[in-house]
């Protein structure tokens, strides 16, 4: 794939890039492996001002650098100002927190002396150069997830971001150089796919994230598995959303629009599978298909626009024939299902229902604004078709009921579960998934200590 700028809402290439050469990733390589050598050893309190500084210039180009993701990969730009403004919120919280969530921690006094040491602790010390693989559909979001933790614990970054938004990885590099940052700490490598392998086998590389499809996750799994390298991966997602007979019927089908058609329809923990109780069944899709059809698709930079196009036309041309599946096995489609005329990469919000385990939308993602409806008699067959999935992301559950709470908390095989709300990342709390959808955790104190050497110290009398 070429690394360029297409605007999926017309089609229109408007920028290229050159792919560095392997003299140039030589050169990066090298400039990190020495800025981990002073980095590692700065104290909290400056790598906590030189984040904030990157926080603050941020902060200042949200309205610019929002129009650039937008152009890239077409979210409604109302979107992407709310994406930046919570990369600025992260990157903070990070810079408050980061020191006592890596402070030492001591056993307790009665362990320490049973192993007849005068003193034991462990200590957060950081590994090094990590590689971070990331996708286009947050594109700043996803990067700071893991850079804003991973430079606080005092490694240093590089960046093999998504090929079609290449200005909004040479915008992070860019954020790092002018708030500080030595150079070496963070930088971005135009390289495509292929060249991930090389990178990620350099001796000087110690570790990686990715955050992607599942075959991009086997693959660098893979690859860092041969070297022995530590990794955290978040790949797809199809979350259920589940609706109880005593939930709130008009504030979960708000909800569940939202949840289904965010970033177009293109994120890991939107909402896609809803399943809900036969008792609330026709009231709830009713509702959720007429909110569906009424949403506003079209340009992107239009403030009123609530669905953009999706990010590429091979995207377009894989939901399609996952609805095409699905409508030739049996599905009813409620709403959408035909692609519009005109130019961009334009998918309508659609739901589906009578969705049966023979469709593949069944059991695969579908990355943009389509919805699958399932009827559920109990709450035992609501978990049953919630874990009917190879993914395991997150989960939706809209319940009065504390015993649906306890029952849903203990059985849904997912990374979080939210009850009457929507799945969001926030970096107070951890975030990844299981199964599938990959393993290891984001955010949070679990997050910063994913790439951390977890050390322990016992000192003799």
């Amino acid at each position: 794939m070429p690394l360029a700028t297409v605007n999926p809402a017309t089609g229109e290439t408007l920028r290229t890039f050159d792919a560095l050469d392997a003299e140039e990733v030589e050169r990066r390589l090298a400039a990190a492996e020495a800025a981990f050598r002073t980095h590692r050893t700065t104290s909290f309190a400056e790598r906590a001002r030189l984040l904030r500084a990157a926080a603050d210039l941020l902060e200042a180009d949200e309205r610019e650098i929002a129009e650039v993701m937008t152009t890239e990969m077409g979210k409604p730009v109302t979107q992407a100002r709310a994406e930046a403004a919570k990369c600025v919120k992260a990157m903070r919280w990070y810079a408050d927190h980061a020191e006592g969530l890596l402070a030492d921690e001591e056993p307790a006094e009665a362990d320490v002396k049973d192993s007849g040491a005068s003193r034991a602790f462990v200590r957060y010390r950081p590994l090094g150069p990590v590689l971070a693989v990331m996708p286009w559909n947050f594109p700043l979001w996803q990067v700071i997830r893991f850079a804003a933790p991973a430079l606080m614990a005092g490694n240093v970054g590089l960046l093999k971001h998504a090929s079609n938004v290449p200005q909004t990885a040479l915008y992070l590099e860019e954020l790092f150089r002018r708030a500080g940052y030595p150079e070496g700490c963070f930088q971005t490598l135009l390289i495509g796919s292929k060249e991930v392998e090389g990178v990620l086998r350099d001796p000087r590389v110690v570790a990686a994230t990715l955050t992607g499809s599942e075959p991009a996750g086997r693959s660098v799994a893979a690859v860092a598995g041969d070297e022995i390298k530590k990794t955290v991966l978040e790949l797809g997602g199809s979350d259920p959303f589940v609706v109880m007979p005593s939930a709130d019927l008009d504030r979960a089908a708000e909800v569940a629009v939202t949840a289904r058609v965010q970033n177009n329809g293109q994120s890991c923990i939107a909402a896609k599978r809803f399943i809900v109780h036969t008792d609330v069944y026709d009231a709830f899709a009713q509702r959720f298909t007429a909110a569906m059809k009424a949403l506003k698709v079209g340009d992107p930079m239009d403030e009123e626009t609530q669905v953009g196009p999706v990010a590429s036309e091979r995207g377009r041309a894989d939901l399609e024939e996952l609805v095409e599946d699905a409508v030739e096995h049996g599905a009813t489609v409620l709403c959408g299902g035909e692609r519009p005329d005109g130019p961009g990469w334009y998918y309508p919000p659609t739901v589906l229902a009578d969705i049966t385990p023979g469709m593949r939308v069944h059991h695969e993602e579908t990355f943009g604004p389509v919805a699958t409806l399932y009827r559920a008699a109990d709450l035992d067959e609501a978990v049953a078709i919630a874990n009917d999935s190879p993914f395991g992301l997150s989960s939706n559950v809209w319940t009065r009921e504390e015993a649906d709470v306890d029952r849903f908390v203990r059985d849904l095989e997912a990374g979080a579960v939210y009850v009457n709300g929507m799945t969001a990342s926030h970096p107070a709390f951890p975030f990844g998934g299981i199964k599938r959808s990959g393993y290891g955790r984001e955010l949070s104190g679990h997050g910063i200590r994913e790439f951390c050497n977890i050390t322990a110290v016992w000192q003799g009398a």
